[in-house]
Parts: structure tokens; sequence; C-alpha cells
């Protein structure tokens, strides 16, 4: 049975994906860790000029304090985000809706710093209150981040940007009585890989789990 199981799946082995052609080989990791969120994140230079950035790689770290991080690759070439998050130390996380798929995905174009993406693309930055940094205006989602730190990992040349909540905006219909977002209601986008968009169909929230008292029989 274990053999036809891997007959029917195509196996790369670490050399193999070493010697695929390159960009075989950046779809293919990119695709196989699963979705992954899809974030624009709003800054703003010490200029004044706004910038906003698809991001792929935002995950939860922890509830108390409320921790996010996100990954940035590395900035021997110019990094407009990292830059700005680094000299006024707060961004914003606005998540990406079914609307703007095609909008946000142009802000990965790369742009001289003296350009805003708000301007080249159709997305609204909004200020709100006194926070520094623009969010995207009607995103579903919004959060107005405080950096905390960062984490260089050598092993692949990447940093880990650490930051902590401040304020946290949520569409009322999407927000359940037990502080549960459904997301789906939002229509809130996912990224399979570096270009492949979904919209996630919500299906069912499963109490915690407890270990059973008996074996399942295979």
């Amino acid at each position: 049975m274990l053999n036809k199981i891997r007959s029917s799946m195509k196996f790369f082995d670490t050399k193999d994906i070493y010697d695929l052609q390159k960009i075989f080989r950046i779809n293919l990791v990119n695709s196989c860790s699963g979705f992954k969120s899809a974030n624009l994140l709003g800054s703003i230079s010490e200029e004044g000029i706004a910038n906003v950035a698809i991001f792929s790689s935002v995950t939860h770290l922890g509830s108390s304090p409320p921790t996010l991080g996100f990954i940035l690759r590395p900035t021997t070439i110019p990094r407009d985000t990292y830059k700005n998050i680094k000299a006024l130390g707060v961004f914003t996380i606005n998540h990406i809706w079914e609307d703007i798929i095609e909008e946000a995905h142009h802000t990965s174009a790369k742009y001289s710093e003296e350009i805003s993406e708000f301007d080249m693309t159709g997305l609204e930055p909004e200020f709100k209150g006194n926070f520094k940094a623009p969010f995207v205006k009607n995103a579903p989602v919004q959060m107005s981040m405080k950096f905390v730190e960062e984490i260089y990992v050598p092993s692949n040349d990447v940093i880990l940007i650490v930051a902590q909540i401040q304020e946290l905006y949520v569409k009322d219909e999407l927000l359940q009585e037990d502080g549960f977002i459904n997301l789906s209601k939002g229509k809130v986008a996912t990224i399979n890989g570096l270009d492949g968009y979904s919209i996630p169909v919500f299906k069912n929230r499963f109490e915690y789990q407890r270990p059973k008292d008996t074996l399942i029989n295979l």
C-alpha cells in the first residue's frame, strides 16, 4: 500500500530541490507550506510618505502580550517597510479581502521610496487617532502595531520582526460572542505560494480536545 501511495505522488529529496530550475524551485517551496495569511502592512517614512506592501508571513506569536511577527527578506536591497518601521517604530497590519486582491498584489512592485504605493493602486490610506502609520481603508481587520524587536535568522539570512498589537479594529459582522473572528464573512484572502489567491469558506469549529479513553480501531 505504501508503494502505491508513493507512486501516485511526485517525490523530491534535498538534492532534487537544489537541482530544480530556479523559478520552479521558488514556486514549489513557497507553496508546500500551505495557505498563508494575506496582509498589507502600512508604514510611513520620516518624510511623511505613506508606504503599503503585501506580506504573506504574518503569524501569531502570543496572546499576552498580544504579539505578531513577520519575516523580512535580506535588507541588502532597499526595504521601505523595514526602514520605516525602524525609524518610527510603528506600522499597521490590514487583512486583504476579495475586492482588492489585484491592487494588493501590485504593492509587491519595486517602487522608489519617494513614491507611495497608495498612489499607484486603488488602495486608500486611512489615519486613525494619533497613530502615525496609515491603515488600509475598509479592511475588515486592521491592527496598529508597535515594533518590539528583530531576530536575525542566519541559516536563511532573514529577519523576524516582532511587534505588539496596540489597537485592533474588527468589522462588527465578523466578531462572534466568544471573541472568534470569522474571517470568511469578510471574504478575507489567503495566499498560495507567491501569487495564488483563495477566499476560504468557513466549515466548522471544534471544542478544546482532550485525550480519549480508548483507542480507535484502524
